[in-house]
């Protein structure tokens, strides 16, 4: 491994983790010739994924990228960084256990989206109006309203809340 800081190849690694979900390994080394210490983290890649754009490029598909565009979604979310890393994980293995070597930026949209409106309804429309990119606020409505309420919600009224009682 080439240190980042003087370009030397020779590093040493000092200890290795699993991480807490156990797909990835953190890897402390040191360099024999500053002796600056970072840090590494190795994923298994079952295979090479490419992305088919919408207006037909392919490139290589970039885990980073979809775990940026997830954690802007969550920005500012009660979503502790560990689920949000286990939510990129979780995409990464259905697009890799598809069994398919290209897939459509499309799909991976639609994934992400199915994602977070499970994990967190404000994040999901944050994503999904960047990835549709919503222009008119009658877009927005058609989103939240095709929603369903989250159980054990209470910012929801119920029906009985609109009555008045006697």
């Amino acid at each position: 491994m080439r240190c980042p800081f003087c370009g030397h190849d020779d590093t040493q690694v000092k200890d290795s983790r699993s991480t807490e979900d156990g797909v990835a390994i953190r890897r402390r080394r040191v360099c024999s010739a500053c002796t600056q210490r970072f840090t590494t983290v190795e994923r298994v890649q079952l295979r090479e994924l490419s992305v088919t754009k919408a207006d037909g490029r392919r490139v290589p598909f970039d885990r980073d990228k979809l775990a940026r565009s997830i954690r802007v979604a969550l920005r500012k979310r009660p979503v502790p960084e560990e689920r949000q890393e286990r939510l990129v994980n979780g995409l990464v293995r259905q697009l890799e256990a598809s069994g398919e070597h290209e897939i459509s930026s499309h799909r991976i949209g639609q994934l992400a989206m199915d994602a977070l409106r499970e994990v967190d309804g404000v994040a999901y429309v944050r994503f999904t109006s960047v990835y549709r990119d919503f222009r008119e606020v009658e877009a927005f409505s058609k989103i939240l309203a095709d929603m369903k309420p989250i159980p054990g919600d209470t910012d929801t009224p119920s029906p009985d809340d609109s009555q008045e009682t006697p």
